[in-house]
């Protein structure tokens, strides 16, 4: 597939200076010399041609346009949910291969997630320093703008269980800061803002909105257990960058989805069970829920004017945006436009000028003018329904809505098992009586049951009209099976043309649930980290060794491919040890790690990094701490010893 010209370069043949380092002049590391030092000087230009093996040089085998060819590079990421994984997932697209899974609110080795000490202060802990929760369940991601686009900084994911927010770093992929949210269960839905909704110089993220799904009783400390009429839910602000607390507002009905409109002035989310029901059947009794949109400034100024409560310990300022406290559209700060019953999904044009938002009980999207609720909140509009400017029939289970840059809305159909391509101005012409409008442009079968989908690009003003990927909730007979748990598909369908081509079943581990699809030229990585941003770095060899005060000892190592700094340690039984490990390699890739068997410790240090454990040495014997991360030819022998005295 043809690449940009701006990105051509990164899809040469890989430089070959470390294989030709590593086939040649690997034995130099027995002799005791570092390979770090050889990879680092290995001159690019003494490096031979590449050839495939078994195959001409120069001939290239045959591929076909959606694939990527060996040695060229992905033209997009997709950023994927990891659902009770509690992870988030990394593919190239359109090859569909994956890239990475972050840790977020999982255990896993890779990072020593909950397991080092750096972790575990992002993560939490309880009192006695253990993971405040082992569980988490992620939905939906998003990254930050800047003008109304992908700005390559954050990205954020939320823990539907425990009422979490998570930041991760794009330079990084690695998960920075975590939030428990208060007054809230079932965080569902999330979206960053897009610019400062009164600060006309402020085009970038600043805010992250969280919708709370599941009502409360509130505060929910045991009272009013029974009382459903006293549920509620709370549609949360969290501050980008230090990532706390800015308000809340108290709220009718339960949060789906989020979206925030181009301009910073509102955040949306469809709500559900606005009936306020505590039981499966008193959620769908209404004939319509509602899309519920939060005018931001105001917001602001009633917290900042002290027209708040709080509940119960919480710091958190709380503002009154129910209903009853609304009805004057000139002082609301909400507005509940009423749609289809029991509605999935709300999304914003690329445009800026319409929500879609998919009434999955009813076989309808509804299209809600973005200008008309602005004109509602200056009391122009006779009444919130005057929002709507289009109600297309398009299909059986609506979901999830994307957009291409011609117009068109792409939305999963969940009965159908189809994702459905419709048109939005025409769905707005039919609505207002226009019987030549054609609203649906085109159908195409998926396998099966499609929950989210979205389109390269689509949530920015960028959105490019290449791609739909199609998320689907079984796979049945598309992949070898592996027992009652089977791998669910990611269906890449061409949408560049009139007519939609399913064109690729990637197969993805259960159960992601939405993902963003990003241009690669706009994420920027580092390969290595900076030692001194981190304060416990052991800098020079020479600052290695065993540090006692008391019963806490702090042992300083380095790691250096093939070796750590100390070949042994001793420490005393009962003894709190706390491990400083330092990675001395500046080559990218050169990863090491620390396991300590019987002692359930595994973490990784990325070149240059920094990562700490603590434990108590509670047996006494011999325990062979050892490099689990290849790094070297020498990597087996890549050990010390930490000797545990009775």
């Amino acid at each position: 597939m043809t690449q940009d010209d701006n990105t051509k370069s990164l899809d040469a043949q890989p430089d070959l200076g470390r294989r030709k380092f590593l086939n040649t002049a690997a034995l130099v590391g027995l002799s005791g010399a570092g390979l770090s030092v050889g990879l680092s000087a290995c001159n690019k230009d003494t490096v031979p041609a590449a050839t495939s093996g078994g195959e001409k040089a120069g001939a290239a085998p045959a591929h076909g346009k959606y694939e990527v060819p060996p040695g060229q590079l992905d033209e997009y990421y997709s950023f994927s949910s990891g659902g009770h994984s509690g992870e988030v997932r990394i593919y190239g697209l359109p090859s569909g291969r994956e890239l990475k899974r972050i840790p977020v609110f999982n255990m896993d080795c890779l990072v020593g997630w909950g397991v080092t000490n750096e972790s575990k202060a992002i993560l939490g802990t309880k009192p006695n320093g253990t993971p405040k929760y082992t569980t988490g369940d992620t939905h939906h991601v998003h990254q930050s703008y800047r003008d109304g686009t992908y700005d390559g900084k954050y990205m954020f994911v939320n823990d539907k269980i425990h009422g979490r927010l998570a930041r991760i770093r794009m330079d990084t992929m690695e998960c920075d800061k975590i939030i428990e949210l208060p007054n809230v269960q079932g965080f569902h839905g999330t979206f960053t803002d897009k610019r400062d909704p009164v600060d006309a110089s402020i085009n970038h993220t600043t805010r992250v909105f969280c919708g709370g799904e599941f009502g409360i009783p509130l505060p929910n400390d045991g009272r009013d257990l029974e009382d459903v009429s006293k549920y509620k839910s709370v549609f949360s602000c969290v501050d980008a960058e230090s990532m706390e607390m800015r308000w809340q507002v108290l709220i009718d009905g339960n949060c789906d989805l989020v979206a925030s409109s181009y301009d910073g002035k509102l955040a949306a989310t469809n709500q559900y069970n606005t009936e306020n029901g505590a039981r499966y059947e008193d959620m769908m009794s209404a004939e319509m829920d509602a899309c519920l949109f939060f005018n931001i400034a105001r917001i602001e100024e009633a917290v900042k004017a002290g027209k708040v409560t709080y509940i119960a310990g919480s710091k958190v300022p709380v503002v009154d945006g129910t209903r009853a406290a609304n009805a004057d559209p000139k002082t609301a700060l909400t507005c509940y436009v009423p749609v289809s019953k029991n509605p999935h999904g709300v999304n914003i044009s690329p445009d800026g000028k319409y929500y879609a938002c998919s009434g999955k009980l009813s076989p309808t999207a509804t299209v809600i003018e973005h200008a008309l609720v602005l004109k509602w909140f200056d009391g122009a509009l006779a009444k919130p329904r005057d929002a709507v400017v289009a109600e297309a029939e398009i299909g059986l289970g609506p979901l999830h809505t994307g957009f291409d840059n011609k117009g068109n809305a792409y939305t999963t159909l969940f009965l159908d098992s189809q994702i459905v391509k419709w048109n939005v101005e025409a769905a707005i012409k039919s609505f207002k009586g226009d019987k030549t409008a054609k609203v649906v442009l085109d159908r195409i079968d998926v396998h099966y049951q499609p929950g989210h989908g979205f389109t390269s690009m689509g949530e920015t003003k960028e959105s490019d009209g290449k791609y739909f990927i199609s998320d689907n909730k079984f796979s049945k007979d598309r992949f070898l099976p592996v027992g009652p748990l089977h791998a669910e598909t990611a269906q890449m369908i061409d949408i560049s043309g009139d007519k939609m081509k399913l064109v690729a079943d990637h197969s993805v581990y259960s159960e992601p649930h939405d993902s963003i699809i990003v241009r690669r030229d706009i994420i920027k990585t580092r390969q290595v980290y900076d030692m001194d941003e981190f304060p416990l770095a052991v800098k020079d060899p020479k600052d290695s060794g065993v540090f006692r005060n008391g019963k806490k000892v702090t042992v300083k190592l380095i790691s250096q491919a093939p070796a750590f700094s100390l070949r042994e340690f001793k420490v005393k039984k009962g003894d709190e040890v706390t491990i400083i490990l330092t990675n001395h390699d500046k080559v990218e890739d050169l990863t090491h790690a620390l396991a300590i068997p019987k002692y359930d410790i595994n973490f990784i240090v990325n070149p240059q990094q920094t990562q700490s454990v603590t434990f108590v040495a509670d047996k006494p014997g011999v325990y062979w701490c050892y490099c689990t991360n290849f790094c070297h030819a020498l990597h087996l022998e890549m050990r010390t010893r930490m000797i545990v005295e009775a």
